[in-house]
């Protein structure tokens, strides 16, 4: 499969990694590992908490972050990286990778031997915990952070992060389903003709939308409340793309209640940033493009153990089927422009 992890050469290696390899390769300054290593839930890469301690017994709880190898290029990992300290220096809440050895900007490592090529950081454990349900206390808070994010996220580059628009997330994932032949002969002219409708409908509404460096899988579930206010978590999926991507992500519901927390995100944001409601149009075309997108991830992942376990019926002439209808629901649902509802 053109793309997947099995076609990688370190494929096998990234799947076995084991906690001797894990412990060997922690390099940070003044502190030795323990043994002890738990395993942490992630998908894409390998995540896991390491205990530290130093010469005079003190102990510390680190995060080490394994990359899946083939995905992210080193400059790639290192443009996410360079994100993160912007955004500190701005002081917008994040975690920052820390330093692997006597040079503070060393914070990408790299396996050795037969792993050599699979990169790793470490990252400071911090307490808290992720929000259940957003207060409007805080989806105000986080209008606001979005906009500080986007001010420093459109300073700079990122020169080897991927765009979100309709091109990448959209018609050359098509293209990548339909030249490896994941799609079963029976659901592939209904999917392959609603993603191209779809794709075709939507294109017109990114046209003049500016773009920049944005969190991008800015979710719930990527945030920690720490008891003095929201921190940001997870830079993994750092792209270029427009910044309402990041406010649907936090008010994902499709309904009246949803949107009404969208407002309140952009309310707050416009207080710093310029937010144009006409943005608001692209939350359900990408909507659309993260559902086309999952399909894609998964298929690039499946001879990966773990996505064989956890998504035993990808593939099937159903999955393709319930996701052409969600498609169809989606374009049906008409991408109306929201301006007249925006507060302010």
């Amino acid at each position: 499969m053109s793309g997947a992890l099995g076609d990688h050469p370190l494929a096998r290696q990234f799947n076995a990694l084991d906690p001797l390899q894990i412990l060997d390769a922690i390099q940070l300054p003044g502190w030795f590992p323990t043994g002890r290593v738990m395993a942490l839930n992630s998908y894409e890469n390998r995540v896991y908490q390491i205990e530290l301690e130093d010469a005079d017994g003190a102990l510390r709880t680190v995060v080490g972050k394994f990359y899946r190898p083939g995905r992210w290029s080193r400059a790639a990992i290192e443009d996410e990286h360079d994100f993160l300290f912007d955004l500190a220096d701005a002081r917008v809440p994040v975690v920052l990778p820390l330093p692997l050895g006597d040079d503070e900007d060393e914070t990408l490592g790299e396996l050795s031997g037969a792993a050599a090529g699979i990169y790793f950081s470490l990252f400071p454990r911090v307490s808290g915990r992720p929000p259940e349900e957003l207060t409007d206390g805080q989806l105000a808070e986080l209008g606001a952070l979005l906009a500080r994010l986007h001010t420093v996220g459109e300073a700079h580059d990122a020169p080897d992060r991927p765009a979100l628009d309709p091109t990448t997330y959209g018609w050359d994932n098509l293209a990548f389903l339909l030249e490896n032949r994941l799609i079963p002969e029976a659901a592939r002219d209904a999917f392959a003709g609603t993603v191209e409708a779809v794709l075709r409908a939507m294109e017109p509404l990114f046209a003049g939308v500016p773009t920049h460096r944005i969190h991008g899988d800015c979710h719930k579930g990527n945030l920690l409340d720490t008891g003095r206010g929201l921190t940001l978590l997870d830079f993994d999926d750092l792209v270029i793309g427009p910044a309402v991507q990041d406010v649907w992500l936090l008010a994902p519901a499709p309904d009246a209640d949803g949107h009404r927390q969208r407002l309140r995100i952009a309310d707050a944001y416009r207080a710093e940033r310029d937010f144009d409601p006409r943005w608001l149009r692209l939350v359900e075309p990408l909507r659309s493009l993260r559902m086309i997108h999952f399909s894609t991830w998964i298929a690039r992942r499946f001879d990966d153990p773990i996505f064989r376990r956890t998504f035993d019926h990808f593939g099937t002439v159903r999955y393709w089927q319930d996701e052409t209808s969600a498609l169809r629901e989606q374009l049906a649902r008409g991408w109306a422009d929201p301006g007249d509802d925006f507060a302010g």
